[in-house]
């Protein structure tokens, strides 16, 4: 089984085959993965990463599998979205930002949430593609407050 130990974003052309992974799927740094052909390669990568549809992992041989992002149970949310966007975001929620609606994962309590601040909701089976953190590329990773969860703040020399 070859191993792919890269990974190249947005490089998902001429690949010789395709693994379709959901948005948890797509969080990964060692892992057995099979091809929609039935291939399996090895993602041997020197850290965890988050993995977007259209990037390609690259096996040692120089051959590219493509991602794709799966189908998978998702809410279209309508309504005020910057107010909404405010709560989701609020509750560390991976959250797909477009023109005139906002894109969730299923959660029961997220959805009750949005019902009662008076979002409107669809459901759906689409492939879910959550904005990036701004402390990490795709996922809200990496980041702290600062020593006890809290801002410090530096105004410069001390005052006496």
């Amino acid at each position: 089984m070859l191993p792919a130990r890269s990974l190249l974003r947005n490089a998902s052309d001429g690949a010789i085959d395709r693994v379709i992974l959901s948005y948890d799927e797509r969080f990964l740094r060692r892992k057995r993965l099979t091809c929609e052909s039935g291939a399996s390669f090895m993602v041997d990568l020197p850290e965890t990463i988050s993995v977007e549809d259209g990037d390609a992992f690259l096996l040692d041989d120089g051959r590219k599998i493509a991602v794709v992002a799966a189908a998978e149970p998702v809410v279209q949310v309508a309504g005020n979205l910057a107010r909404l966007a405010w709560h989701i975001g609020n509750r560390h929620t991976p959250c797909q930002v477009a023109g005139d609606h906002l894109v969730i994962r299923r959660d029961p309590v997220i959805e009750a949430m949005l019902k009662g601040l008076g979002a409107t909701l669809s459901l759906h089976i689409a492939a879910f593609r959550p904005e990036g953190g701004a402390y990490g590329h795709g996922r809200t990773m990496g980041h702290d407050h600062g020593p006890a969860g809290h801002f410090a703040l530096n105004f410069g020399a001390a005052h006496g």
